[in-house]
């Protein structure tokens, strides 16, 4: 396979057309090689239009919803940033292209010892990665984005706590087979701005609350 073509396709073809225009986030998916954070039995599809599964039930988001996360963030190079659900490294390392520096949670130590490699490999030396559960953090700290790669069932409202001013939150919220793609933007100590972006189906952070669907 010829990396770079797919690669360059996959920018074009997929992120692109997903309307994610900015120039910097095309740029850094284009230059990131996307294959050495896949799985290896799925190496051949490293660059399909899919999610890609990784252990213990996790995945890979998808190229353009991986773009359309980064943009909808609209990351500076002074930020500092948090997120939630390491899983291959990859949204990892387009952080930490695009910002001054990462900190990213993993409840599995496999997946975080692989990102890590992977990282390490692609010179992306601006991030720290954290074996724990995202449920369970500090919320003392503040960051100026925070990206959440799994769904969340119900919207939890611990996460916006961590953001700046003008700090943005992208999350996931719902249940299959479709769930919205949002933004929360603080806009002050005690305010935030919700904007919808998009309809997709990922599967929800582990120990994420799921309150009990009412029955009849």
């Amino acid at each position: 396979m010829n990396t770079d073509l797919a690669r360059d396709q996959m920018v074009r073809q997929q992120v692109r057309t997903w309307d994610v225009l900015d120039r910097r986030i095309l740029d850094a998916m284009g230059a990131l090689p996307r294959d050495r954070f896949v799985p290896s039995a799925y190496r051949e599809v490293a660059f399909a239009d899919s999610r890609i599964p990784l252990a213990h039930g996790q995945v890979m988001l998808a190229p353009k919803v991986a773009g359309r996360l980064l943009q909808g963030l609209a990351l500076q190079p002074s930020d500092r940033v948090l997120e939630i659900g390491t899983g291959s490294g990859y949204v990892t390392a387009c952080l930490s292209r695009l910002a001054a520096h990462v900190t990213s949670v993993d409840l599995f130590a496999d997946l975080t010892a692989a990102a890590k490699a992977a990282l390490a490999e692609t010179g992306c030396n601006n991030v720290e990665l954290q074996t724990a559960d995202a449920f369970t953090l500090a919320a003392n700290e503040r960051y100026d984005a925070i990206a959440i790669t799994g769904s969340l069932p119900v919207y939890d409202a611990r996460f916006e706590q961590m953001l700046r001013h003008s700090g943005r939150l992208f999350v996931i919220v719902g249940h299959p087979p479709v769930m919205d793609a949002r933004v929360v933007t603080r806009v002050g100590d005690s305010d935030w701005v919700t904007t919808s972006l998009f309809e997709t189906n990922t599967p929800a952070l582990i120990n994420a609350p799921d309150p009990a669907q009412f029955r009849f």
